[in-house]
């Protein structure tokens, strides 16, 4: 598969915004995508059952063209970690469930993951998100928030991805929050101690940034031409 599994430092950094930013960067140059969310926790009841905000924002984004069950079929009411919902929500979750719920994207240009919360963060008792990406073997785009402490969370988190020989295609340094102290140079401090392209997103679907991620993905990763 080309494309990319996003996962972040922390949960609440701003992976789907980033993520629907670039896929919506993608589809206007007419690549035909494929976006899984596989699970997703604190969906909202609605009549036809649990809605995931999340994973509907990126199939939106990606011009909504596989059916939201595709997208992420695996939902969950309660709003902690989907191994801890599944186990108060009497639901069967794990590996072979979420490596299954990513399948039927062979034909895609270009797929997109998004895991749930951190790199660490437990998706089933046998499955962290670390272990579906290793499973998936896509090179990781890693979203940071924008806040003090992120430089020690993000290298732990890429020190993580490499320790398990997977790899950093991109990070992204993202104004989660509304306000950033104008005092502090996350993105720049980042790149001088990492070897990764380390991007900044402003707060909100930044098109600009996205579009400079787009354009490096697309010619890393030989997509626009169909180049491995």
């Amino acid at each position: 598969m080309r494309g990319l599994f996003v996962t972040g430092t922390d949960t609440g950094v701003g992976k789907t915004v980033v993520g629907c930013a670039l896929l919506g960067v993608l589809a206007e140059r007419g690549l035909h995508l494929a976006v899984r969310k596989p699970v997703e926790s604190g969906c909202e009841a609605r009549g036809d059952g649990l809605h995931p905000a999340d994973g509907d924002a990126l199939r939106q984004a990606a011009g909504a063209r596989e059916p939201l069950d595709a997208v992420t079929p695996l939902r969950l009411r309660h709003a902690l970690s989907p191994e801890r919902a599944a186990a108060l929500e009497g639901v069967t979750l794990d590996r072979a469930r979420l490596l299954a719920a990513c399948e039927g994207v062979d034909t895609a240009d270009f797929v997109l993951v998004e895991g749930a919360g951190g790199f660490l963060s437990p998706l089933a008792a046998d499955a962290l998100n670390a272990d579906l990406a290793a499973a998936l073997g896509l090179p990781l785009l890693v979203v940071v928030a924008d806040r003090l402490g992120c430089i020690n969370h993000a290298l732990l988190t890429i020190e993580a991805i490499e320790r398990r020989g997977l790899t950093v295609a991109a990070v992204v340094v993202n104004a989660a929050d509304a306000e950033v102290d104008a005092d502090m140079t996350n993105r720049d401090d980042l790149a001088r101690r990492l070897p990764h392209p380390v991007l900044a997103f402003g707060h909100g679907e930044d098109d600009a940034a996205a579009a400079r991620l787009a354009e490096f993905l697309l010619e890393e990763r030989g997509t626009a031409n169909g180049r491995e």
